[in-house]
């Protein structure tokens, strides 16, 4: 199906509604422009379960990963300063 939409002065046009829900686009289009003309392609939102890397990280959101390695990198620094407290370190 082909349609028509009116472009503003502004460069604005409407994506008709039907289109909009039918391929979930809300607030943002990526534009790829090539030698047949644009394609419009709506932005995956960070809510969306598009990542490809969600099953590595098991689900885990990035707070929860950022946490992890924080408390990781506590016990690390306090390994370290016992051992700077002995005289020696070990990496």
């Amino acid at each position: 199906m082909v349609e028509i939409v009116s472009v503003t002065r502004k460069g604005q046009a409407t994506i008709p509604k039907r289109l909009r829900e039918k391929y979930g686009i809300k607030r943002k289009v990526l534009i790829e422009e090539d030698e047949r003309g644009i394609l419009l392609r709506p932005v995956p939102s960070p809510s969306d379960d598009l990542g490809s890397l969600k099953p590595i990280f098991k689900g885990k959101t990035s707070r929860e990963l950022l946490e992890e390695a924080r408390k990781e990198e506590f016990k690390r620094e306090e390994g370290l300063m016992k051992h700077v407290g002995e005289g020696s370190i070990r990496l």
